[in-house]
């Protein structure tokens, strides 16, 4: 297995399409235009035909003349099998102990429930979960450690709302790029003695007030709470809106 994971990089990574890694600092090699990366699933597809021929057809050099799966087949030393369910629990980090309540468990500012917390409320209990796997989280009893169930997250979005929240981050992510882009591009003149730095490079003052306003806009959007003050209720049809009594 080492010597695959050494491996992989050299002999399979960097032949495939849109490798970027750079051979030595400083290089950077240079990529066609119109290069097709590949999907998940291909390169799924290839990394599994990859590591079936570094294992059965592959003979690397200090094997002398065998493959991998045949020097471990004829390894003598035992084996142990260890089930899927135990073996499971060692991927799993712990979070610390909550309170069970009618709402569930609290966890990272969100709540989890579960079928098995009926009737539990006020249960000390101690939280495990998969990293990056965060739909759900594994319930221990703090005292006993007695593995009690899952808790999946409470009101999970919608794969429509999931992919419109990934949507809206690209775009930011793709603004702040550029923002941090020509944030970085500061040039400054020469100097030949002691001096404080003089940037270089002049705005308009049409420039200066655009790029203020976007600043300004962005920094009251994020200050906006939409729902302190909820909506009135629409007139019904032919009321003016200051009807003068009689």
């Amino acid at each position: 297995m080492e010597g695959l994971n050494r491996a992989v990089e050299s002999m399979f990574l960097a032949a495939l399409p849109g490798y970027a890694r750079q051979p030595r600092p400083g290089k950077r090699p240079s990529r066609p235009k119109d290069e097709v990366l590949l999907g998940f699933e291909d390169f799924t597809a290839r990394l599994l035909d990859w590591t079936r021929w570094w294992n059965t057809e592959h003979c690397p050099a200090p094997l002398r003349g065998r493959t991998p799966l045949e020097v471990w087949q004829d390894d003598p030393t035992p084996l142990r099998d260890v089930p899927a369910a135990d073996l499971w629990t060692f991927t799993l980090e712990d979070a610390g102990t909550r309170t069970l309540t009618t709402r569930g468990i609290r966890f990272r500012k969100r709540d989890y429930v579960g079928p098995w917390m009926t009737g539990q409320a006020g249960t000390q209990v101690r939280i495990r979960f998969m990293p990056h796997h965060d739909h759900r989280i594994e319930v221990y009893h703090a005292a006993t450690g007695r593995y009690l169930g899952p808790a999946d997250l409470a009101d999970q979005a919608t794969e429509e709302q999931v992919s419109a929240v990934r949507r809206a981050r690209a775009a930011r992510s793709r603004r702040l790029k550029k923002d941090l882009e020509a944030a970085q591009r500061e040039r400054y003149a020469a100097a030949t003695q002691a001096e404080p730095p003089r940037r270089l490079g002049a705005l308009t003052g049409a420039q200066a007030d655009t790029e203020l306003a976007r600043n300004a806009d962005t920094s009251l959007s994020q200050l906006a709470l939409p729902d302190v003050i909820p909506p009135a209720a629409p007139r019904p049809t032919g009321v003016p809106r200051h009807p003068w009594p009689r």
